[in-house]
Order: structure tokens, then sequence, then C-alpha cells
């Protein structure tokens, strides 16, 4: 709670400095996790809202999310695959924010020539990868920002980091900040599945069995071929073994038997829930949005 506030209000200090926000969020779950606390940052500037890891989202739901968004007033959106050393939308943003920014009042910075951005969402989306694809794409240079697979790799907010020259165009990092409260199981179990929640927080064999109900639900059963299960199963127990099996993953644990201790084999259900919840965020499952 004490993390988020400190960095809204670093945010808000910030703010008077800034022409347009970049909101970027994970295309998986488009809606689930946007933080609420943005909208009055929102509300008084320009919006440009990418939705990043394109290439892990299902394709067919593009047009769904581009209007539901649009009904709740968001129409300025480009999908986004940052790690992807060049990405057609990557090169459309500052076209795009040029032209958000010359068509509305610049707060009083009338007097400076060049634009400034800050980049916000919830933890782990891609902002510091945004950062360095537009300094890539535009500037020809490498990493200005550090990245990472896990939340809270960006711990505080970094000096204006520059992304163009013509026009000259800077960002301010910010870091990630979830809501003070998550509305619903769902709603966490979905941010924690793609990597939004530090995993020992939920534990990664409830997030696994919020992954096997997910990709059930929605009819994606690249894992029942990915592990060689021969069919779906809702049992989490059955598959985490399956895996374990197909992995070679087992352990050596001690037994009470009435003849004394012995020490048997048995899959490792922890490794396999490892394995399983990391072979959906890179893909390897098949494209899934949740949302």
């Amino acid at each position: 709670m004490l993390c988020f506030f400190v960095g809204l209000r670093q945010m808000k200090a910030n703010l008077r400095k800034v022409d347009c926000i970049l909101e970027i969020h994970d295309a998986r779950i488009p809606f689930t996790g946007r933080n609420p606390a943005f909208q009055e940052s929102l509300n008084v500037r320009p919006h440009l809202l990418l939705l990043n890891k394109l290439d892990l989202a299902d394709p067919s739901s593009k047009q769904r999310v581009l209007k539901e968004l649009e009904k709740s007033g968001v129409s300025n959106v480009l999908f986004t695959n940052c790690l992807r050393q060049t990405d057609d939308n990557v090169k459309k943003i500052v076209p795009m924010v040029t032209q958000l920014i010359e068509s509305g009042p610049r707060y009083h910075r009338e007097e400076d020539t060049h634009y400034c951005l800050m980049v916000i969402g919830v933890p782990n989306v891609g902002k510091s990868s945004l950062i360095n694809a537009l300094r890539r794409t535009n500037l020809k240079k490498g990493r200005a920002s550090k990245v990472g697979g896990e939340p809270g790799i960006t711990k505080a907010v970094l000096t204006k980091i520059q992304v163009c020259e013509r026009p000259a165009l800077f960002l301010v990092d910010t870091p990630g900040v979830l809501p003070p409260k998550i509305e619903s199981i769902e709603t966490g179990m979905k941010l924690a599945l793609c990597g939004t929640i530090l995993d020992h927080l939920v534990g990664e064999d409830i997030i696994a069995d919020y992954l096997l109900y997910s990709l059930n639900r929605l009819e994606k059963f690249g894992y029942v071929d990915q592990y060689n299960l021969g069919e779906p199963s809702d049992d989490i127990q059955h598959v985490l073994k399956g895996i374990a099996v197909k992995l070679g993953k087992t352990q050596r644990v001690k037994a009470i038997t009435g003849v004394g201790n012995i020490t048997i084999t048995m899959p490792n259900y922890t490794a396999a829930a490892y394995h399983f919840i990391r072979a959906f965020r890179r893909g390897a499952l098949g494209r899934v949005t949740l949302d």
C-alpha cells in the first residue's frame, strides 16, 4: 500500500512536465489490472494506450478488445511487441504522440521545443522494454532502462530519457504501481498468471491450477500435446504429474512404513508447476487472451 501511494505521488509531481501519457498494459489482460487511480492523470493529458506482448495474446480477440475500450472512452490504442527488434506499431508511436500533443493545449509549456512523455502501468508489462524499443527504433541506440522478467525492476521515477531527435522527445519512466485493492480473486489470479504479482505471494501451485482452468475454459488445449497427456483434464495433480514425467522432474522423499523409513522417488510437482506457468508466459502453450 505504501509503495502505491509513493509511486503515485512521484508521478503526480512529474505530471506538470508531461505533454502526453503512454499507458502500457499486457495485451493478454487488456482490462484487468488497469489502475483506476491513473484516471485522474489520464483525464488531463493526451493519452495513448499500448497493449504490449501482442505475440502472446489471441489475435482473434483484437477487434473485440478495441470495441470495448472505445465504449469506455479509450480510442487511441496500439498493440505492440516491444521485445521484437522491428515492430511496425512501435514505429507509429512517435507520429501518434506528436499528433495528439499538437492537436491540444501544452499546459503552459509552449516555450519549450521538446515533448515529454510519462510511461505508466502495472508491474512487468514492458515499460522498460518500450523505452528501449523506442530508442532502438528512433535513435538506433541500445538500452537506457533495465529490463527483467519479474515485477519491480523499475524502482523509482528516473530522469528523462531521450527516445527521438526529430521531434525532440523524452520519456519519464515510472515504477509499476498496482491498484491498492484488487477487486476480486479472478482479477488477482489473472495478474498473477501474467507475472504482475510475484509468484511466491500467490503460490505456484495455485497459479498453475488457475492456468489449467483458463486454458480449458478457452478451449486452448495445446498443453495436451505439449506434455503428451493424451486428452484435456481438469485435475491439476494429474496434469502436473504428466508434466513431471515428460520432463523427468523427480524428487526423492522419505516415507515411513511398517518396516521402517524408506526413500522413494516421486514426481516433482513444484518443478512441474514452475515449468507449466513459464511455458504459458513465453507463449509455448498458445496465444491466449484472458479477459
